[in-house]
């Protein structure tokens, strides 16, 4: 995947990301691109009766045995979609169009389903909710887990800090509960849940409160009914990227219902699992985690995108997320290290003129880590004592006796840049860009982001 030319067709889609904050428990933020258009004749009402599926097969995937009988992902969405049938709507209309403008959209969110998309599918279908609500972080993120928004929200849900916190998601140095799929998905369904009940068992008036916050939201609501006026969605004076957002989910459902019509090719996804819970029993060097799973640190993270360090966060269930049908050869090779060989040491005795803040940045990590991984309580340090150091620390050729780390370029991407550029550019790797910038490799780059490089000669 080309991640400028990515970055450009999904910006064209989504124009703008925003978010607005209004309601009590904070607002998610989503990607907008249509404006309002008023439409007669659109249905007053949607969605205030109960949501049932549209055939008996859709409610028996719910215990769904794609590993046993795989088919395809997408039909199985296809079946239980049922909203395209009750909207005829203009502004729905245009955001078809603006999605059919940009046919390579569905096909690069195809390549990121196949590793969440499974799960939330599985998840909404548990819960009896409408299968459109499954699509809602294709619109929310692209199904990307390490896209952050301008304003800081982050996840496959597109979920704001303040949000997170009122929602229980754990968010520090190490795990980040609004970019891990479980974490994530759990909260963001049960708010919708919240929602959609607080307005009337409604599903657009619950998808505008996600957007725009459920106070904006109940305000707008009152405005109308004291002007006598009617209070459903379309009718409601709400912000312009709400207004944008609900109809882009209805598109995306008339979309994925009927490709054929729209003369759209989706590729397909295994209706199976794409991963499995894998108990590890205590706190693990990633990097060695990969290595017992038998699959790359990329791979590793991609699935386990809520991890923000070098190790499984250590005041959590000591788990992580495998390739489907590795988990058990995964807990075998982990039964076998002895706690010592669960993370990899290196030992630095500390030099005259050292501070934590140099050793961090020596080894490419954070004053916090090192304090936690040697048990300090301030950052006082004495000359010749010794620090523990993991050795994923290390980036490669770093020695351990190094005294200076190399200067700190902060680097502001232009639009058309890539990893693969920028890498060439300052000869230095795709990899230790990745590291430093606590990116996903295959995220695509936002012009006016800043990056961190370290290069040896400026």
């Amino acid at each position: 995947m080309k991640l400028a030319y990515f970055f450009i067709v999904i910006s064209t889609l989504m124009l703008a990301a925003g978010c607005q904050s209004t309601g009590p428990a904070g607002a998610l933020p989503m990607a907008s691109s249509l404006a309002q258009h008023t439409y007669p004749g659109s249905p007053a009402n949607f969605g205030h009766s109960p949501w049932t599926p549209k055939t008996p097969a859709a409610t028996a995937a719910t215990g769904h045995q794609g590993a046993q009988d795989t088919g395809d992902l997408w039909e199985r969405i296809r079946s239980s979609l049922s909203w395209q049938e009750q909207v005829d709507n203009r502004q729905v209309d245009l955001a078809v169009t603006s999605y059919l403008a940009q046919p390579d959209y569905l096909p690069q969110v195809s390549e990121r389903g196949s590793l969440y998309l499974y799960y939330i599918v599985e998840e909404v279908q548990k819960r009896n909710m409408p299968m459109e609500i499954a699509l809602v972080p294709l619109v929310e993120s692209t199904l990307d887990p390490f896209t952050y928004s301008s304003s800081q929200a982050a996840g496959l849900w597109q979920i704001m800090p303040q949000t997170g916190e009122n929602l229980g998601l754990q968010q520090d140095s190490w795990f980040d509960g609004r970019r891990a799929v479980r974490d994530s998905t759990e909260v963001a369904l049960d708010y919708l849940e919240e929602l959609h009940s607080e307005f009337d068992n409604d599903w657009l008036l619950a998808l505008a409160a996600y957007n725009a916050g459920e106070g904006r939201v109940a305000r707008a609501r009152k405005a109308n009914l004291e002007k006598g006026l009617p209070t459903d969605f379309w009718s409601l004076d709400l912000p312009r990227e709400t207004r944008r957002y609900v109809p882009k989910v209805l598109a995306l459902s008339r979309i994925v219902a009927e490709p054929e019509s729209h003369a759209v090719e989706i590729p397909s996804i295994a209706d199976e699992p794409a991963f499995e819970v894998a108990e590890v029993g205590g706190q693990i060097d990633l990097a060695r985690a990969a290595e017992l799973a038998d699959v790359s640190l990329e791979t590793l993270r991609e699935l386990n995108p809520g991890q923000l360090q070098w190790a499984t966060a250590p005041d959590r269930p000591q788990e992580l997320l495998v390739p489907a049908g590795s988990g058990a050869r995964f807990e075998e090779e982990l039964a076998q290290l002895t706690p010592a060989e669960r993370i990899r040491w290196r030992h630095y005795t500390v030099k005259p003129g050292d501070n934590l803040l140099v050793i961090a940045k020596k080894f490419h990590t954070d004053v916090a880590a090192l304090r936690r991984i040697n048990g300090l309580s301030g950052s006082n340090i004495r000359a010749g004592s010794t620090l523990m150091i993991p050795t994923s620390f290390l980036a490669p050729g770093l020695a351990i006796t190094a005294q200076v780390p190399p200067p700190t370029l902060g680097y502001k991407v232009q639009r058309g840049d890539s990893l693969a550029g920028i890498a060439g550019k300052y000869k230095i790797s795709v990899d230790d860009i990745v590291a430093w910038n606590a990116l996903d490799p295959r995220k695509y780059l936002q012009p006016g982001q800043t990056l961190k490089l370290r290069v040896s000669s400026l």
